[in-house]
């Protein structure tokens, strides 16, 4: 399959979390993340689907002609998200222990963590190594299925 039809496979994959959404309760394999929800909140709950998906395909369109090498800002990316993510938990966590109860809060702090952790060995690995556009494309996906699925999780209750 050429660069492009594999980017546009992936960035629509990007899809599939949103529909944990509609169940409509915390769930630990959907923690409403703000990627999604704050879209919601301003009455665009369909569109506030498509967020990860475009955020994925506008943020290194160089995919679709086959990119090896990771941009710069991509790293830069991560290293932001995960700094806001950990400040995101530390104000959060008193909040998601009330509300959605240790089991839930742990859970998806654990998530988190073990996500962040692959990002960060994956990036590594294309920082020192030679890049491939597979590995790009992977590298890609992982960082938006992150932020798509647990990066910045709701934590209190819906008002």
């Amino acid at each position: 399959m050429k660069s492009n039809g594999l980017t546009l496979l992936a960035g629509l994959s990007l899809l599939l979390p949103a529909l944990f959404y509609f169940k409509g309760e915390d769930a630990i394999l959907y923690p409403h993340p703000c990627l999604v929800l704050v879209p919601m909140f301003f009455g665009l709950r369909w569109a506030a689907i498509a967020v990860p998906t475009l955020l994925f395909f506008v943020w290194n369109p160089g995919l679709f002609r086959g990119d090896a090498e990771v941009p710069k800002r991509s790293y830069l990316l991560l290293l932001i998200a995960t700094v806001v993510n950990v400040l995101w938990f530390v104000v959060g966590w008193k909040d998601g222990l009330a509300v959605q109860g240790s089991r839930y809060t742990y859970a998806v702090c654990i998530i988190n963590f073990a996500s962040v952790a692959l990002l960060i060995v994956i990036f590594a690995r294309c920082w020192k190594a030679e890049s491939s556009f597979k590995m790009n494309l992977l590298v890609h996906w992982l960082l938006f299925v992150w932020l798509a699925w647990y990066a910045f999780p709701f934590f209190g209750e819906f008002i």
